[in-house]
């Protein structure tokens, strides 16, 4: 039986002659007291349980905080692994440049020593060249002035076929016939 203040107040004893029904009181009175224990001991388990959710509230905001704290110190690592990223990505593209402009302007130092080996050794050429068929030309000169015609003819044959050599004109047919 479940006992309501109001229950309480609106009960009324039935009188006997020498005052209420003391059975009836007493059965009152232990309904009373067995809905107030009652009472009570739901009262001690809502404490109770009121203690444990409280606990329970206070460690999963301890959570919280800790999961925030969390959750905003790799936010900071993030930013911070990205940052030196960038900067090492920079400093990476910075070396490309330079190790690029570096290997353009080695390049272009051999490209020139390159361009003068070839202006020496076209100059180079030239030279023997000349000096060779001024040599020729000797030569030829002073085999004309000996007496001996065969000799002449074998140097004018001779002659010929190394001037065509180095001329890079072919060589006299009728020279070459003698």
């Amino acid at each position: 039986m479940v006992l309501t203040p109001i229950d309480i107040q609106q009960h009324r004893f039935k009188n006997r002659l020498f005052g209420y029904d003391s059975a009836a009181v007493d059965r009152f009175l232990e309904s009373v007291a067995e809905e107030l224990e009652r009472l009570q001991r739901q009262n001690i388990e809502l404490k109770e349980s009121l203690a444990r959710t409280r606990t329970t509230v206070e460690q999963l905001r301890a959570q919280e905080d800790l999961l925030k704290q969390t959750l905003v110190s790799t936010q900071q690592m993030t930013e911070d692994v990205r940052e030196q990223a960038r900067k090492d990505a920079e400093i990476v593209v910075a070396e490309a440049h330079i190790e690029g402009e570096r290997i353009v302007r080695n390049a272009n130092e051999r490209r020139l020593q390159l361009i003068n080996e070839i202006q020496e050794l076209k100059r180079l050429h030239q030279f023997f060249r000349n000096n060779m068929l001024c040599q020729l030309e000797n030569h030829r000169q002073m085999l004309e002035m000996e007496p001996d015609i065969r000799s002449r003819d074998l140097f004018d044959n001779t002659s010929s076929d190394i001037h065509a050599l180095l001329t890079d004109d072919p060589p006299n047919s009728s020279g070459a016939s003698r």
